[in-house]
This record gives structure tokens, C-alpha cells and sequence, in this order.
């Protein structure tokens, strides 16, 4: 693993409420780093592989607050851009008494919207084996096309790409955009990293979930398709030329005491991303990533509860016996 991961995608404050409930009833919440993109490489920081991370943040105490905490975890910080012009982009969590999150989002015109295509110069692509985004940059604003542009360039320069669509329907002017927009980019994913029901937004469908993943790695040209089912564990679907051995492989999971699910699935993406670099065959993958993701239920927050290696170790060790 000597060549670099990066990552791409928004940072950005979630907001935590002090207890379960909707919105409008809740009346005190936490600062916490967020952002799907910032989770992953936060997340593999935590698993001893720090990645370079490209992001925005506003020019404000919020954006400040952010970069301090990057680079607390040892991300580099050569491509965290700070934008004079723009907030950093808020996003207001609430949740259940399972766990289970929605999102308030304020973010018209925050700085994550605001990322620049050619940012990421072929020098660095060529250095990297590992490309990873998230959807939401895509949803608006001139990060649309600096996404895709990062994508595709990657993809052309022989780097492993993986995409978690991360669909939030108030981003997005309708579903069918979403769909065509999220196509463009699978055109340049070997990867992809969604539930069901992204996969279905997509326009996938299957009686069953594998069903739907296959359906996704036939009709988008992705070699795996990595399908997270929150507490029913994970499954991935590979393409026929894909260098794994079994095809298809459904782990159900680690039971644990969840306290908030918030970044779950994304460190499930980082595990995936360090046992595929590992070398690790698609079982012990869907293996080890559930067991990053489940550890990282067990804390509050998103960011603030990933795991590191000894902490995941536990579970893995359990199933073994």
C-alpha cells in the first residue's frame, strides 16, 4: 500500500441533538465533525492509513474548527481549501430510539458546493491507487463537475474508484437528476457503496438485495457493488471478471449496543477500502468493514466514534471462535 488514497467530498458541522426526537422538539444539540467524505478518510486515518483529502470549508469559525480537526487526525492538509467567499455548510442530525438518523441540511452555497475542477492535477492521480467520493458533492453548484472531472480523470489514470452515492433528496432538484447525475459518475466507479434504497433511486430493482446489487454491477459497469443494511449486517455483489473468487457474499453483521448510527455506513467504506488494499479476498472484506462499521455505533457521533484497529479487533475475534 505505498501509493496514496484520496478522498473527495464535503466536511461539515452536524449538529447532534441531546436526546431522540423530531427536530422542532429538540431543544439543545453538540457540535460534531461530519460529512460522509470527512468520515472516510477520517476513518481510515483511524485504521493507520491516512489518505489525502480534498474538501472546502467556509473562512469562519465553523470552517476553522474543521480544519483544526483534520489535521488533529493527521490528514494532510495540502488539499483542504479554505473559500473567503462562502459558510461552511451545516447539517442538523435527528434520530430515533434505535439509532436511526435523518438530516436537516443548510447548505445553499456553502463552500463544499464550491469545489473547482483541475484542483486535483494528473501529478497526484498518478501517485494515488485509490480514488473515493461521496454523491452529495454532486448535487449542486460548480462541485458537480469537479466531482465527475476527479472521477474520470482517475479512472483514466488506472486508480481504483469508489463512489457512496449518499443520496439526500432535499439536495437535489428531483430524483430523476439524481439518477442521471449518479449514472455519469458509476460510468467511472469500480466500486459502489449504497442501501437499497439509494440503489433503487438509482433505477436498480431485484426481489431481493443481492438481486438489486447484481442488477446495479450488470447495468452500471461497476466491478462490486457493496450493499450495507444496517443492523442485518452487509453484502457484495462482484461482476464476473472481478478478481475475487466468490461472486456473491452476505455477512449478517455484528451484534452490539448501538447508541447512534451516524457514520456507520461510512466506516464501513473505509474497511472495505483497507482490506481490498490489503489484498483481502470480498468475504473477509464484508467482514472486517462490518466490524468497523458496528464499533463505530457504539459511540455518539459520526467523526468522534470511528474506531481504530484494536478497537475493532474484538468482534473479529469473536466470530473466529
Amino acid at each position: 500500500m505505498s501509493r496514496d488514497v484520496l478522498v473527495v467530498g464535503e466536511t461539515l458541522i452536524d449538529w447532534v441533538p441531546e436526546r431522540p426526537g423530531p427536530l422542532a422538539t429538540v431543544a439543545g444539540f453538540e457540535r460534531r465533525p461530519g460529512g460522509a467524505p470527512a468520515n472516510v478518510a477520517v476513518a481510515l486515518a483511524r485504521l493507520e492509513n491516512p489518505p489525502l483529502f480534498w474538501t472546502r470549508v467556509g473562512d469562519d469559525p465553523f470552517g476553522r474548527y474543521l480544519e483544526g480537526t483534520l489535521a488533529d487526525h493527521g490528514l494532510p492538509d495540502r488539499f483542504v481549501e479554505r473559500d473567503a467567499a462562502a459558510k461552511t455548510a451545516l447539517a442538523f442530525v435527528t434520530h430515533d430510539e434505535s439509532g436511526d438518523r435523518k438530516f436537516t441540511f443548510y447548505r445553499d452555497g456553502t463552500a463544499d458546493t464550491r469545489l473547482e475542477p483541475g484542483r486535483i492535477d494528473d501529478a497526484t492521480l498518478s501517485d494515488c491507487d485509490w480514488v473515493h467520493a461521496g454523491g452529495v458533492t454532486l448535487s449542486s453548484g460548480p462541485a458537480r463537475e469537479a466531482t465527475l472531472d476527479v472521477l474520470e480523470r482517475a479512472a483514466a489514470a488506472d486508480c481504483t474508484v469508489s463512489f457512496d452515492p449518499n443520496f439526500r433528496a432535499e439536495l437535489w432538484a428531483d430524483g430523476e437528476t439524481f439518477a442521471r447525475v449518479v449514472g455519469d459518475a458509476l460510468a467511472h466507479v469500480d466500486m459502489c457503496f449504497a442501501t437499497v434504497a439509494e440503489l433503487e433511486a438509482l433505477g436498480f430493482s431485484g426481489e431481493t438485495p443481492t438481486a438489486v446489487a447484481r442488477a446495479t454491477v450488470d447495468g452500471s459497469g461497476t466491478h462490486a457493488v457493496f450493499v450495507t443494511r444496517g443492523e442485518e449486517g452487509a453484502l457484495a455483489v462482484a461482476a464476473d471478471d472481478a478478481p475475487w473468487p466468490a461472486a456473491a457474499v452476505d455477512h449478517p453483521g455484528f451484534a452490539v449496543e448501538t447508541v447512534d448510527t451516524t457514520g456507520a455506513g461510512d466506516a464501513f467504506v473505509a474497511g472495505a477500502i483497507i482490506a481490498l488494499r490489503e489484498g483481502r479476498g470480498l468475504e473477509d472484506t464484508v467482514a472486517f468493514a462490518n466490524a468497523v462499521a458496528a464499533t463505530a455505533t457504539t459511540a455518539p457521533g459520526a467523526m468522534t466514534a470511528l474506531p481504530t484497529r484494536d478497537e475493532v479487533a474484538p468482534l473479529l475475534a469473536d466470530e473466529s471462535d
